[in-house]
């Protein structure tokens, strides 16, 4: 599968892009993650303030209209680079909580 930014890119709700309050990063067996998931809600609430998805193609893009349009420090925006670029190794969608699991490695 493809790397967070694609699946964030490609998922939509109601026509809608992806709130981050909705994203939980789990391991493989479903484990939740927390520093990721906290790290990728934060990434996610930065994107929908900053920038409009339909202009980026890359996780290079985003990191770039992040630097050009908030005063986020490097070492956050290197840490959302990480993030948006971990490989997703499945989705699970979870009606019942509201939530859609990235299954990362």
């Amino acid at each position: 599968m493809d790397n967070v930014f694609d699946v964030l890119k490609m998922i939509t709700i109601n026509h809608q892009g992806v709130d981050g309050a909705q994203l939980v990063v789990t391991d493989l067996e479903g484990k939740p993650n927390s520093l990721l998931t906290d790290l990728l809600r934060d990434t996610v609430g930065n994107m929908r303030l900053f920038i409009d998805m339909e202009k980026v193609d890359s996780p290079d893009d985003v990191l770039a209209e992040l630097g050009n349009t908030t005063p986020l420090p490097d070492d956050v925006l290197d840490e959302y680079s990480k993030i948006l670029k971990e490989r997703v190794a499945g989705l699970n969608f979870a009606p019942q909580k509201d939530t859609i699991e990235l299954l990362i490695r």
